[in-house]
């Protein structure tokens, strides 16, 4: 992947939280008991997510050493803090205690020293917004809720966009109340390649970009608003209000909070390039969207050093939000399309900004 990693930081936190749907990557990769996985990090929420599966390992690698750090703090919270400990950590969920939660999991989560010397220093952004939102990308939401949503809506249109409604009526909400001139507006100019690369990605994602990043995500946004329900969307609470409240996220729901604290010792995290793993045999892959990044070359040099480290019968799970990325043609006979199924999940995905979102499997 050294495409990318000469040409974006990776020594900050991009993202505190991991803003792909687990809903739609578990039913995509279909991973069963005893299979190994290999996922990129982000955040550590799918790589924990992935542990419901029941395989035998996660392998989750990053080229970003505080994208890792991100997973490590999880990993130490889920070993020391019960499930609403987790919640206010991670900051889902208010709290006025998360200092005393941070410094616990530092204490006695088994964290490596540099891990909580770093979260040790963001403390006061820990406290003020939890775990989850010391991104540079949470940041930038944090922007369009403070700053440009008010301008937009009051917070009784966005309590009501947020409460359960049947499908006709969330039509009509959100084309009579909600898309208003001023969100028209506001979905332009605060939602471009511009404004988004610099107060949110990295400038160098958008290298390979192909149309409109606006228009896609206005498409995209009425979708989520009308077709899913909004209220059960926690990328969507976060936006809107800074935390999940009840939606949240897969590996954060109750029910599988003892599970995934249960296999906590099938995960190994790894600041490594894919490519260090080859020799090795997975089963199924969730490469987040590390190949709309790349140019076609090295896409297609990467695609095929995944092929060599695929087990017969792998899945390959991934997203696309501004490059059309699927398997490249001269891999083509290699690899089985689930095209029906990757557009039912595309359809169902609650992290609605991505314009594509691929299943392919290894013949």
């Amino acid at each position: 992947m050294s495409d990318i990693s000469t040409r974006a930081r990776f020594d900050i936190i991009r993202y505190a939280q991991v803003w792909e749907d687990a809903d739609v990557l578990l039913a995509a990769l279909r991973v069963r008991p005893g299979d190994h996985v290999l996922s990129i990090a982000s955040a550590g929420d799918n790589a924990l997510a992935l542990l419901v599966a029941d395989p035998a390992s996660v392998t989750a690698i990053d080229l970003s050493l505080p994208q890792l750090h991100c997973l490590r703090l999880r990993i130490g919270a889920y070993r020391v803090l019960d499930h609403a400990g987790l919640l206010e950590l991670i900051g889902s969920r208010p709290s006025d205690r998360r200092g005393e939660l941070l410094d616990r999991v530092l204490r006695e989560g088994g964290l490596p020293a540099d891990c909580a010397d770093f979260w040790a220093a963001l403390r006061p952004g820990v406290i003020a917004h939890g775990a989850g939102g010391v991104g540079k990308f949470e940041h930038y939401f944090r922007i369009f809720r403070n700053r440009v949503l008010p301008w937009v809506h009051g917070r009784s249109t966005i309590d009501a966009l947020l409460t359960p409604m049947p499908p006709e009526a969330r039509e009509a909400f959100h084309d009579r109340r909600w898309a208003n001139w001023r969100w028209r507006l506001m979905l332009r100019l605060f939602f471009s390649q511009t404004v988004m690369g610099r107060l949110g990605r990295d400038p160098a994602f958008f290298t390979h970009a192909q149309g409109s990043l606006s228009d896609q995500v206005a498409a995209r946004t009425r979708h989520a608003f009308t077709a899913l329900d909004p209220s059960e969307n926690p990328y969507l609470h976060w936006i809107l209000k800074g935390r999940h409240d009840t939606a949240l996220p897969l590996a954060l729901r109750e029910e599988h909070f003892a599970t995934i604290r249960d296999r906590l010792d099938r995960l190994t995290p790894a600041l490594s390039p894919l490519e260090t793993f080859e020799g090795q045999r997975f089963d199924a892959f969730n490469l987040s969207d590390i190949f709309e990044y790349l140019d076609p070359d090295a896409f297609a040099k990467l695609y095929g050093t995944i092929l060599n480290m695929a087990a017969p019968g792998a899945r390959l799970a991934y997203w696309n939000m501004m490059v059309p990325r699927r398997a490249p043609e001269i891999h083509e006979a290699r690899i089985e399309r689930k095209v029906e199924l990757d557009r039912r999940l595309h359809a169902e995905d609650k992290a609605f900004f991505y314009s594509d979102f691929v299943v392919e499997r290894v013949r």
